[in-house]
């Protein structure tokens, strides 16, 4: 197959170690491509990235396309973007996806822009099929499916007139498969095109503020809504996560209350999580939560309202007051260890 035509990703990386949204990215243009029959490619640019690029094979990748050059080394946007302008000129892919990180976010509407395709940003879900527009069916076009209005609705987005179809994807959305070691893939080196008058920035220091919640890489996450009642009341869902081992999370609900700060929130509107348990504790539920906690392993529900949706995805369910759940929760737990 020729990789004209191709789902190409954008790769992301810092010091040579590929950005885990990256990976998500490759493994669902695999399954994108294996759906139109195209091949899928990556683009990775940086100081000393053929190890990187390589890694990216068993993926899915089927071939990577990587510049080196040392005013590579961080990411800038102009020579960044001139570099997967022309990546895309060369090689006519039909899709191209970005992570919706910073960088993302910076380098995807540049090329955009300059292309003069559409793009959409934040997707949730990536799908293939048909569209009809002004009597003109299309066939086989990239359905970008993303929360609006606040996340009240999903819009499915399409741009069917010009390639590629563009689009930024959220972190964790996307599951990311493991590797197979015995794929083959093509790796091409390709000459760099920048020029000293493509750098107009100079990074003089980088400081790094560590991450203080890892909700994506949770095992076990307590989540509290906004029928925990107030911040004050937070403090049992805190106690909890304490005494099992979990991470805390958040609904959208209790964020906007001010129980607790964005970095905790789950759903689409925040972090895709897949825990191996999550209990979700004065959560009614909504569409929007569930849509980024409902591929965890386990799902344990405290509700005081029997008819709330959260107990339709729960595996177990607790109907009562979650003042006095959580308590004997945390008195039964501690009785057994």
């Amino acid at each position: 197959m020729s990789t004209a035509n191709s789902v190409m990703v954008f790769i992301q990386q810092e010091d040579g170690k590929i950005a885990d949204v990256s990976l998500e990215l490759v493994c669902k243009a695999r399954d994108l491509a294996n759906k139109l029959g195209v091949e899928v490619t990556a683009a990775i640019f940086g100081k000393s990235v053929a190890k990187a690029a390589g890694e990216l094979i068993p993926y899915g990748v089927d071939e990577v396309f990587y510049v080196e050059d040392e005013r590579l080394l961080h990411y800038t946007p102009v020579p960044y973007t001139k570099l997967m302008i022309q990546t895309i000129k060369d090689r006519e892919p039909q899709i191209v996806l970005y992570g919706a990180t910073t960088e993302g976010r910076d380098i995807a509407p540049r090329v955009a822009s300059n292309l003069k395709v559409g793009l959409t940003a934040d997707c949730t879900e990536l799908q293939i099929g048909d569209h009809v527009q002004k009597g003109t069916e299309y066939k086989d076009i990239l359905y970008q499916i993303r929360p609006a209005f606040g996340g009240n609705i999903i819009a499915t987005i399409v741009s069917p007139e010009k390639k590629p179809q563009m689009a930024t994807v959220r972190e964790g959305v996307m599951k990311m498969e493991a590797p197979d070691p015995s794929r083959k893939g093509t790796i091409t080196k390709v000459d760099s095109i920048i020029t000293d008058d493509d750098i107009h920035t100079e990074i003089i220091e980088r400081i790094k503020e560590e991450k203080l919640v890892d909700l994506k890489g949770a095992q076990i996450i307590v989540s509290g809504g906004v029928g925990v009642g107030s911040k004050e009341n937070f403090k049992l869902i805190y106690d909890l996560a304490h005494t099992i081992g979990a991470e805390v999370g958040a609904s959208r609900a209790a964020v906007d209350a001010g129980y607790i700060d964005h970095d905790h929130q789950v759903g689409q509107t925040g972090t895709t999580v897949r825990p191996k348990l999550y209990i979700a504790c004065g959560i009614s539920g909504s569409i929007q939560h569930r849509a980024g906690m409902d591929e965890s392993s386990r799902i344990i529900a405290i509700n005081s309202d029997p008819e709330a949706p959260i107990f339709g995805i729960a595996q177990y369910g607790i109907v009562g007051d979650l003042k006095e759940v959580i308590p004997n929760f945390i008195k039964a737990y501690k009785a057994r260890v």
